[in-house]
């Protein structure tokens, strides 16, 4: 694989990954549920790990870090009761389907990939981007135990503010 070829790959990849990040980060922000929002978290927190394998692999190659691809909005969240876990649906399957449709993209180009090291932490990075389409999708379902169960069957209360900071 030529250089040119590999970084070309390289920043494409890192565009829409860092897409879907912001994307995520928004959905955090749209996604109040204390539960659905702590896997928001964690998933944002793989993905900036990733974002920094990427940054590295780039770095190597003497490319600069890549603008984020289009913005991907955030669907409206429901008017439902605030308590409801259903009102966030349309924001997770959303997210699942953009995850869905970055890892089919990618798995189907880098078929033929030559660059092992690279490929290896690509296919990670798609492996990582499957289990965060399913946790998307279990909490779309209402499934709120995502990262833990509860215990002692501690009712489910509050919600996580927009803002990290509130003066």
């Amino acid at each position: 694989m030529k250089h040119q070829e590999l970084q070309q790959t390289l920043s494409e990849f890192t565009a829409e990954r860092l897409a879907l990040l912001q994307r995520h980060e928004a959905g955090a922000r749209a996604v109040s549920n204390y539960d659905f929002n702590n896997t928001y978290q964690n998933i944002i927190g793989r993905e900036e790990t990733q974002l920094a394998w990427l940054r590295n692999a780039l770095s190597e190659l003497g490319a600069p870090l890549p603008g984020a691809a289009p913005v991907i909005t955030v669907p409206d969240v429901s008017k439902a009761s605030k308590n409801d876990a259903g009102r966030y649906r349309g924001v997770l399957e959303d997210d699942a389907r953009h995850l869905q449709r970055f890892v089919e993209k990618w798995r189907e180009r880098l078929e033929d990939f030559a660059h092992a090291r690279h490929r290896k932490m690509l296919d990670v990075i798609l492996g990582e981007s499957v289990e965060h389409q399913r946790l998307f999708e279990q909490a779309a379902s209402g499934f709120e135990d995502l990262l833990g169960r509860r215990t002692g069957g501690v009712a489910r209360v509050g919600a996580v503010l927009p803002t990290r900071w509130v003066e």
